[in-house]
């Protein structure tokens, strides 16, 4: 396979397709729309291309998922009064009589504020009295959350989501950082990664969530792996062996132990040893050749029979065909078609190494440096 360049303005136009309208393929996600809404709205801030998109528009489609008690006496009833991942979880179906309808979840309300943060929505405009009290309720007495007050699996994810809720609201009262830690520390596995729940195994993204919870939390610093006696009860040798044994022979970042490198472990895996300082250890050359070599396959338009439609662009116009023939990153280099998500994490990956033409990221936050100030 030939080298590739960072195809820049492929993926603007991949993500403002996406921030306009979504491909019929992700009708069965239609719960994670705010979700999939982060992952476009990050990737054009990631790509400096924020001006594509109406921000007070997207700000009031975002605040208009929140869930407000009816009463203040209602704060203590149990609910969450977080954000509803779309509108279909929002409102009650027909013929049900379900008073108390309130399906607002963690993972959605993590990403409605980060949408709010990185368009600069000011999140002191928020009543955050209802959220951060009902999120305290979600924490479970092993310091675990449940992501919702209807009941669901517990895990890493959701520690994590409510440390960065708290975080981006600067208000920690919504959790018990302690109790957290502990849930954490539970987590570490034998070989120095953390699985999703205690006892399980060592996973990239759930070791992304372990690290990042902490570190927001303040239990601990950027660049631990200077000093290594500072573990913070967190075996950190084995932590970072792990994390480096990940980085395969393609170059890439595998999530788990015999597993194929994918796109999005560049971020989570990468994205622990940004965090504990120990990313100039990897080699970011193979890094960077494996995600390109997972951009979508660009077609050569001078000779492609493909019907084109004329895409506005502020240098003029840049022609794209149908969304699966090139702009945004497939899961691995064979696959063609790319999604959103891995999209999304082969931009943040891609910040992480400083690519040309791409915006900081706040790695913890999973949001632009600029927008976690």
């Amino acid at each position: 396979m030939g080298k590739r360049d960072f195809e820049r303005l492929h993926h603007v136009a991949f993500f403002e397709a996406m921030a306009t309208e979504l491909p019929d393929e992700y009708a069965s996600q239609e719960v994670n729309h705010l979700t999939l809404s982060y992952f476009a709205v990050g990737g054009l801030s990631l790509l400096r291309e924020l001006d594509r998109i109406n921000k007070d528009e997207i700000a009031k489609w975002v605040l208009s998922f929140q869930v407000h008690p009816a009463a203040n006496d209602d704060i203590g009833s149990g609910l969450f009064y977080g954000f509803c991942g779309s509108r279909s979880t929002q409102f009650p179906l027909p013929n049900v009589k379900d008073p108390c309808h309130n399906v607002s979840h963690l993972a959605s309300t993590y990403s409605a504020l980060a949408i709010l943060k990185i368009i600069g929505y000011d999140l002191a405009n928020i009543d955050c009295k209802a959220l951060l009290l009902s999120l305290k309720m979600l924490q479970q007495p092993d310091g675990s959350f449940m992501p919702t007050h209807i009941g669901a699996e517990t895990d890493l994810r959701f520690v994590y989501c409510a440390a960065a809720i708290c975080s981006m609201l600067d208000d920690w009262t919504g959790m018990d950082k302690l109790k957290a830690k502990e849930y954490i520390l539970n987590c570490q596995s034998y070989d120095g990664g953390f699985g999703m729940v205690p006892g399980s195994e060592s996973h990239g993204g759930g070791t992304f969530c372990a690290v990042a919870a902490l570190h927001l939390m303040g239990f601990i610093q950027v660049d631990l792996a200077s000093d290594l006696r500072d573990s913070t009860s967190i075996d950190t040798c084995m932590l970072l062996e792990w994390c480096l044994q990940r980085q395969v022979t393609d170059g890439g970042f595998q999530g788990r132990r015999n597993k194929l490198s994918d796109t999005c472990y560049a971020f989570w895996v990468g994205g622990v040893l940004k965090i504990l300082g120990a990313y100039h250890l990897i080699d970011s050359c193979a890094l960077r050749s494996f995600l390109l070599t997972c951009q979508s396959p660009v077609i050569d338009l001078r000779t492609s029979s493909i019907s084109l439609i004329p895409f506005s662009d502020s240098s003029g116009y840049v022609f794209r065909s149908l969304l699966q023939q090139y702009g945004g990153f497939t899961k691995f280099p064979d696959d063609r078609i790319p999604d959103i998500y891995h999209s999304y994490y082969g931009l943040a990956a891609l910040s992480l190494l400083e690519e040309e033409g791409l915006e900081p990221l706040c790695v913890e936050l999973g949001i632009l440096s600029a927008a976690a100030l």
